[in-house]
Parts: structure tokens; sequence; C-alpha cells
């Protein structure tokens, strides 16, 4: 995976010292893991930290990728009189629109999942852009994936997998993410034989496709498993990990599937967890490898919504730990937990955050909740520990929240924000 990790200058002049600046550029992440090396601040203002801009940014749950000075997103818009699904690239700096691009008119299925305590409502894309190399990857929610050049909007590439490759759409349409892994583009939603597919990421060009596979609206998962480079995806049938450089099959684990599975698989050394709500709930298997051969066996099985069940908020890990918002439909005040990984005890549970997202940073987990509110808790299996708390944003806020360069995106069904978490042993 191209884990752009770089040195900030901006973000050293602005903190005075010398400092490492990780870009956000994939929705999980720099190591695909929901994770940030950043260092922030863990004390914060009373009126919350400094927002450095706040913008219009209407429809959808596409977080905010950032990598340098761009950060992009998808929305929607009403474009001649149609609803249009666009990618809009900004200044990360300043939040200034630098261009957007149309993906074609498009609509939604509904709000159906809208009736929450939240402020606003709206629907749209669902899935996020990925920058590599000042170029921004996308897959709209009709299966088309796109390359447009970072500095000026212009199309590199697209292909349209139902039209070109029998692609296969699901309810809500597509929410993940493209993924990119070395010098490829790796997507799901293809047809019969083509359900995985891997394009080149300079031109476009097919580099393999395999499997009959359905899709679901989960992003893969970039990983190491004892020893070997690879992607684990979440489909209908369960997990398949897979060699991304040629798209041969690594490993399976048979899992449900019922109506929509949205959080990403996460792998804990040779644990590799997986949930969805619906009554489906949480699993994990454990990979062994017999020479080159690798299998999987179940450790664990939760049927139900609880006590693990995970409805589109994929869990981060710390120290053989899950945190995540373990929930299903509890608008408002679902809650969020921490997990033995190797077992599937809860450890403990704090309600209040509803179906947002979370990441980690800095030894904390990070919290977007879908009232807009970001919440620093402590990474410990002891107990609930809040460290900060702040409320930055109104409308629904499904989103992930993103740490680069020691700012925090994120945005809602109605605005983005940035602000600003130096380290506070920094000068200014």
């Amino acid at each position: 995976m191209n884990s752009l990790i770089r040195i900030s200058a901006l973000g050293c002049l602005t903190f005075g010292l010398t400092c490492a600046a990780a870009d956000w550029s994939f929705v999980r992440g720099p190591k695909g893991d929901g994770s940030s090396p950043e260092k922030i601040s863990k004390t914060w203002p009373a009126g919350g930290p400094k927002v450095l801009w706040k913008v219009p940014s209407e429809a959808g749950f596409s977080c905010l990728v950032v990598s340098g000075e761009l950060a992009a997103n998808l929305e929607l818009r009403n474009i001649d009189g149609a609803s249009q699904e666009v990618v809009v690239a900004r200044n990360a700096d300043t939040g200034k629109e630098l261009w957007f691009k149309t993906l074609g008119p498009v609509k939604y299925d509904g709000g159906g999942d809208s009736g929450t305590s939240t402020n606003g409502g709206g629907d749209g894309p669902r899935s996020s852009p990925t920058i590599s190399n000042g170029h921004v990857y996308v897959t709209s929610g009709k299966l088309v994936v796109s390359s447009f050049d970072g500095k000026t909007g212009s199309l590199d590439w697209q292909h349209d997998l139902i039209k070109e490759y029998g692609g296969r759409n699901i309810q809500w349409q597509n929410a993940a993410a493209p993924l990119v892994d070395g010098d490829l583009v790796l997507v799901a939603g293809g047809g019969p034989g083509k359900s995985l597919l891997a394009f080149k990421k300079s031109n476009g060009e097919l580099a393999w496709s395999a499997f009959d596979e359905k899709m679901t609206h989960a992003t893969p998962t970039p990983t190491e498993i004892l020893g070997r480079h690879q992607v684990v995806f979440f489909l209908q049938s369960g997990l398949l990990s897979i060699d991304p450089k040629t798209g041969a099959e690594l490993w399976r684990y048979a899992f449900p599937y019922r109506v929509s599975t949205a959080a990403s698989p996460v792998v804990a050394g040779d644990i590799v967890y997986c949930s969805a709500g619906y009554d489906v709930g949480a699993g994990a298997c454990r990979v062994s490898k017999n020479g080159d051969t690798f299998s999987a066996a179940e450790i664990y099985r939760f049927k139900g919504n609880k006590p693990l069940a995970n409805h589109w908020s994929t869990p981060v890990l710390h120290n053989g730990k899950l945190y995540g918002l373990f929930q299903f439909k509890e608008y408002g005040d679902g809650p969020l937990k921490c997990v033995d990984v190797a077992t599937g005890k809860v450890e403990w549970e704090q309600k209040g955050f509803g179906p947002g997202q979370v990441i980690l940073v800095d030894g904390h987990v990070l919290i977007l909740s879908d009232a807009g509110e970001l919440v620093l808790v402590k990474a410990t299996p002891e107990a609930y520990q809040e460290v900060a708390r702040a409320s930055v944003l109104s409308g629904k806020c499904w989103g992930t929240p993103v740490v680069s360069g020691g700012r925090i995106y994120a945005r809602s069904t109605k605005e983005a924000v940035c602000v600003e978490v130096p380290p506070v042993h920094a000068s200014r």
C-alpha cells in the first residue's frame, strides 16, 4: 500500500519543532488500520480546538482524505437540475475549493437509517476517495472507478464496472473506497469471474480480475499476516484474503451476510475480526500457515446485534483490545466499547455516541459521534477515561474523522471542518 508518510515543513514551522506528519490519504489511514502515527494535543480549550476553517459540504458520509495540501471527498450537488455525485478537491490549509468533477447523476435509496436524534438529515455518497502520488482515485456509488489529476482535476482514466465488467451493485450503492496497493488500484463490484479487479494506477490498464463474489459496503483491509502481505476483502460469502499483485486466493473465512456489511476487517497478528449489523453479529478467525498454504479457523462467533455488532463503524486495535462503536441503529446513544480481540469479551462500555466512527491516535481513541462531537478517550482496558470533548459540526455525522499535520478533519451531511490539535509540548 502506498503509505504516504511525509515531513511537513508547514507543521514544523507552526509547532516550532522537528515533527513528522502523516498523510491520511486513504479512508482507513496511512497503514489501512484506522491509526495515525502522529502526536496530538490531549488538552483542548473549553470552547474546543481552534477552528482553522469550516465550509459547506452537502450530503453524504464520504470522509475527507488528506495528502500534503490536498484534501478531497465526495458530495451530492444539484447540477443542471439533477442530483449529481461529485468529487471535490480543497486546499487542506484553508478549505478553499480547488476543483470539482461530476461522477454522474445518482439517486440514493432513502435515508432509511436517518431516524436519529442528531441535527439534520440527508443522504449521498458513502465512499471516500484515495489519494496517491498526486492523483485522486474514486469509486462512485454506481461503480465507476476514476483517476483524476490532483492539481487540475483532469481525468486520467475511468472504468464503468457495470458496463465493462458485468458489475453487480448493492442496495444503497457502493460505499467502499478504492484501495491503492503499490502500483495497483483494487476494487470489488465486477461480475462473475471479475468480482475483484486490479487496475494499474498509472494508466487504468486491467492488471487482473478474478472470482465470482458479491460485494458488500466494506472497504478492504491491506495487512501483513504471518510474514505475507495481503489484502482482506469482506464479501457476502465472508472474508477472502488475496495476494494483491496477482489476485491469487490465500485463505477464506465463511461469514453470513444480511442486508448490509459495512465495517472493514480488523487484523491483530494472526487473528482477523469482522462484524455486521442486521442480527449478523461478530466473529473472529485465526490464520495459520503450512508451508506456502494459508488457512483460517474460527475462534469465536457471537450472533445477533448484542454484544458486538458493528453497523458501519470499524473498530481500531490497540495492545490486543478493540475500541469501537459496537451498536446497531442506536442513534445518539450507541456505546463505545473496549473488547478483547482474542476472546470477544467486553471489558467496558460507555453509551452516548451513536453510529459514528473512530480512529486511533497517540494512544487514544478519537470518536466522531453521530451528533458532531469529537471525543478523545484513553485507549485502556481499565475503564472509560475521557480526556477531551468538543462539538464541531452540525448535521448527521457517519463519516470518519482523520488526523493529518496536527489537525483533525471531519464532515457531516452539512459541512466540513478542520481544527488544530498540535502536540501540547509544541512551542508557538
